[in-house]
């Protein structure tokens, strides 16, 4: 076998379908795209959600809630989760908590809600915190420190 000898298989290139070649070679005059209309225009393009004229899904279903781009989603974590873990002593931060496995993000603030009992003296350090967290913290001899929403 030489590179000069080289043939494709039989069958594997077929020859590029011409149309609009005139009426003889059957696929004349419209080109096969039918009669008139949009699609047989130059430029034809339906956006994805056409449906023929129908009104699209889109328009149909109603418009429900609003979702404001500026609200802090904050990590929650409650008084009864920091009584679990041996924190006494430190200073409690967002990153302790993080890699402690308390949290999962870092980048996200920290509000620290009053579910559960506490009876540690601890000093935390959070971006936001209930009055009724505070109060209980507070009271087992703690103190929190909000840094505000950072």
């Amino acid at each position: 076998m030489k590179l000069n000898e080289l043939v494709p298989a039989a069958g594997s290139n077929r020859q590029k379908r011409r149309i609009g070649r005139g009426t003889g070679s059957g696929r004349g005059s419209t080109a096969g795209k039918g009669l008139n209309g949009d699609r047989q225009r130059s430029g034809n393009k339906k956006k994805p959600y056409f449906e023929g004229g129908q009104t699209p899904l889109t328009r149909r279903l109603p418009k429900r809630g609003f979702n404001s781009p500026s609200t802090v989603k904050f990590q929650i974590l409650n008084v009864g989760d920091l009584a679990d873990f041996e924190f006494e002593g430190s200073e409690i931060t967002p990153e302790l908590l993080y890699e402690s496995g308390i949290i999962n993000d870092l980048d996200r603030p920290v509000k620290i809600l009053g579910n559960g009992e506490i009876a540690k003296a601890l000093i935390i350090k959070v971006q936001a915190c209930s009055k009724g967290a505070k109060e209980k913290i507070e009271k087992a001899k703690g103190k929190v420190e909000v840094t505000g929403r950072g």
